[in-house]
This record gives structure tokens, sequence and C-alpha cells, in this order.
């Protein structure tokens, strides 16, 4: 739930919710108090009663009531003397009760004058009104509680004496006090369910997002959050596994880049040693006369010229990696003729290639105006490396490579193959990871930093196309590169 919806609820639920309870909470103690004054004998009621304690009203009315009815049983013509009647009225009056004794059917005493001319002809009749001790009559339009007592006057008259309580209408304290304590319990009750709902649906996920921070800062990005909830809260928990995934994947590709550092940074170290080694061994073999013959001096200066080419080739690898590493090769694009600049290469390497006893066959099948657009020193790039890979890894006698340009409509396909020794069907696609290498013992023969086809692949990508390999173990390996076509757009005539 969002965060503005969640309020919304709140607002709501603070006005409505104790209002409701409130309205409750009136009508439980409504009945209740009815029902109390249903056990006190108060016949026809309705709700309108509910008001200042019963308890008392009917307490003040059953005490005068007893006085009466133990007086009639003594001595009934007591209440023939007004006197006796007026000292009773006096002792209730301020209780809200007053007498009236009725003879035959005429008014003889009353403690209350204007009230007993409006409640007089309501009266029930002599024997009618005296019932049992514990019921009484409610005049509801009046508000007054009636309990009527019947006697005979010494003359032999039939009379009544009624003991008459008025039912205030006013908010009864106790109901003041139950509604407060109601109203206390309902705002806490709001409160702690408000505050409970708040608590789960923010506090909870705010704290769980804490933890989980606190596991990123410590280096854990394996703590995983997962929730289903929607809004802003979703949002954070799933912003959150974004960023740790995201975290994971840099630490992970940090780790293994530094690894791939030292990988390089051995691999270079070696590669260096071994033709730094023989230029030494080949140096202190001239300089002590070893080279004693016109044939000897030349094979040593060739093979120092040789390994200082090797040098000069895993510098340059290494510049090319880092220009890779932070993604800034150098390019100078150019539209090239595709039949002029392959063979100028194939020109360069073949010298190179029938010196070390390796014939190379070229064929161009695509039209002699194809065109593509290519960085040349980079390409050339491409081709050496490939072309030296293939050298490096040749066990034949007589080895072979072939170089293929074929047209594949809107583009052309460049295939270098070789008869070397191959690689294994399931290494086939990690040649062109950086620093991968078939050969793990890394001899001297075969030394290499393991980034040259890596750096094939970055540029051949870079130009627009791919590269992949096919070949089988002992038979050697076949390097695929696509590059498209430039077709310039003719007007029309």
């Amino acid at each position: 739930m969002k965060f503005k919806t969640r309020l919304k609820v709140t607002f709501i639920s603070i006005i409505l919710l104790p209002l409701f309870l409130t309205i409750l909470a009136f009508m439980i103690i409504g009945i209740y108090l009815v029902n109390i004054q249903k056990g006190y004998g108060i016949q026809d009621l309705n709700y309108a009663i509910i008001s200042e304690n019963v308890k008392e009203f009917i307490n003040t009315t059953d005490k005068a009531y007893d006085v009466l009815q133990e007086q009639i049983h003594k001595d009934a013509s007591k209440l023939e003397d007004k006197a006796y009647l007026e000292n009773i009225n006096s002792k209730v009056s301020r209780k809200s009760t007053f007498l009236i004794v009725r003879k035959e059917d005429s008014l003889y005493y009353t403690g209350n004058e204007a009230a007993a001319r409006v409640l007089f002809p309501k009266l029930p009749s002599y024997g009618e009104g005296e019932l049992s001790e514990d019921s009484g009559y409610y005049f509801d339009e009046l508000e007054k509680y009636v309990k009527q007592l019947d006697f005979t006057f010494s003359d032999g008259s039939e009379g009544s004496v009624f003991v008459i309580t008025r039912m205030h209408t006013l908010i009864s304290k106790h109901l003041l006090i139950d509604m407060f304590v109601a109203i206390v319990l309902i705002l806490v009750f709001t409160s702690f369910m408000l505050t409970q709902w708040i608590h789960k649906g923010v506090f909870t996920p705010i704290n769980e997002l804490n933890v989980a921070m606190r596991k990123i800062k410590s280096g854990n990005f394996d703590y995983i959050l997962q929730t289903d909830a929607k809004g802003e809260i979703g949002d954070l928990y799933r912003n959150y596994e974004d960023m740790r995934l995201r975290l994971k994947e840099s630490t992970e590709e940090n780790i293994q880049h530094e690894k791939q550092n030292k990988e390089l940074v051995s691999n270079i170290s070696h590669d260096l040693k071994t033709p730094i080694t023989a230029i030494k061994g080949y140096v202190e073999g001239i300089m002590d006369g070893v080279a004693d013959t016109p044939e000897k001096m030349d094979k040593y200066i060739k093979t120092i010229y040789n390994k200082a080419n090797d040098m000069d080739r895993l510098i340059n690898e290494l510049t090319v990696y880092s220009g890779i590493d932070n993604n800034r090769i150098p390019y100078n694009f150019h539209r090239i003729n595709v039949a002029d600049y392959f063979g100028d290469c194939v020109e360069e390497v073949g010298l190179d290639l029938e010196s070390k006893n390796i014939e190379l066959n070229y064929s161009n099948l695509v039209e002699p105006d194809t065109v593509v657009i290519a960085d040349p020193e980079q390409m050339k790039k491409v081709i050496n490396n490939i072309i030296s890979n293939s050298v490096k890894y040749m066990d034949k006698l007589h080895g072979e490579i072939d170089i293929r340009i074929l047209d594949e409509v809107d583009s052309i396909r460049v295939e270098i193959e070789d008869n070397g020794k191959g690689v294994a069907q399931k290494d086939l696609q990690k040649i062109f990871e950086r620093f991968y290498r078939t050969d793990a013992s890394r001899n001297s023969a075969q030394g290499g930093s393991g980034i040259g086809l890596s750096i094939v692949k970055k540029i051949i990508e870079d130009h627009g196309g791919y590269i992949w390999a096919t070949g089988k173990e002992g038979e050697g390996i076949c390097i695929h590169f696509v590059l498209r076509k430039y077709i310039e757009l003719q007007s029309e005539q």
C-alpha cells in the first residue's frame, strides 16, 4: 500500500472508528442501565429514562413507601393526620419525592400542589395500583415514578397514598463516568490498532532494510530481501535487490579483474623473462667470442632480433589490453577496399611464414570493388594476432594457413584456418576470453599473455562485426569473423 493511501486510511480511521465505537458503547451502556431499571420493577419504560442514578430515586421512594406501609399495618388512621404526612413529605422532598393522599375521588393531601394537579387525574383507582412491593408505575410523559398504597379512612372511605418521585432527564453522573471510561478505552484501542498497523507496514520493513544495508556495509551481498508488497515499500525492496545484485556483480568483477591483472603481470613477467634470458645469453656468447665465424655471428644476431620482436609484441599486447580495459582503443575508420587491403596483408605475413616453413594459401571470393568501413591498423592487429596464434600452436612439420574472403550478400566473412594442434570442442568458445590458454604448462616455446584473441574479439565487435571459432582437436582451428559491407546510396536519376 502506498504511503499516501496509508495516510488517508489512518486519517479516516482516527475519525470514524472512535465515533462508531462510541455510539456502540453508548448503546450497550444504555441497554445495561435500562435493564437495571427493569430490575427495580419500573413498568412501561423507554430510553428517555437513562438519567440520574435510578437506584437513588427508587431507594428514596422505597424508604417512604416502607414507612407508610408499616404505618398502615399499625394504625392507618395516622395517615389522616396532615401534620404527620407533612413531616414525612418534608424528609423526602429534598430527594425530588413528594406524597399525595386521595380520599375517595378527591385530593386529601399533597406535598406538591402544582405537580399534583397534573398528575392526580392519571393516578390508578383504588385497588388497581397496589401491586407487589417491588413494582411501580412510570409516567414517561411526566417523568414520574409512582408507588401506591391503599387504606381505609376511619369513616370507612376508601383512600390511597401515593409516593411520587421525579425522574430527571439530565445526564447521570454514572453515565458520564461510564462513557468517559468507554471513550478512553476506545481511543487506546484505536491508537493501538493504528500503531500496530503502521508499525507492521512501515517500521518493520524499514528495520529490515536497515539490517540489509548493514549487511551490504559489511560486504555480505547474499542477504536477500523479497516481498510482494506494492507501493513505496515494495519499490524500496526491489531497488535494494537491484542494488545488491549490481554490487555483488561489480564486486565479483573487481575480484576477477584483480585476479586477471595479477595473472597478466605473471604471464608478462614469464614471457618477457624468456626472450631477455635468451638475448643475454647470445650477447654474452658474442662478447666471449663464441660466435667466431660470420655464420655464427649472423645466427646470434638474428636470434637476438627475433627475441626483441617477441618482447615488442608482448609490450604492444599489454598496451592494447590497457586500452581495452579502459574502453579507450583509438580508432581511425576509413573506407577500405577488401581485395587490395587483404592482398597487402597476405603479402606482408607471407614472407615471415615462409621463413618458418609454413605454407600460406589465400583466396578472395568477393567482388573487386567490395568496400568495408574499418581501421586499417586495428584490422592488421586482428590478422597478425590470429596468424601468430596459429604459428604458436603449430605442431606439424609442414604447417598450412588458409585465408579465405567470402561474400555474405551484405557482409564479408574472413576465415583464417590452420592445420595445427587445434582446440577441444569444449574450449572453442573460451579461447576469446581474457587470459584463457589451452596450454596450462606455459612452456617457453608456446608462451603468451593469453590476451591476443580477446583483443581480436574486442576490435571486431567495435567494428560492428562478430567472431567465432570452429575446428577439432588435432586437426586445426578456423577463426571466422564477419564485417558489414559499405554500400553507397545512389541518387535516382
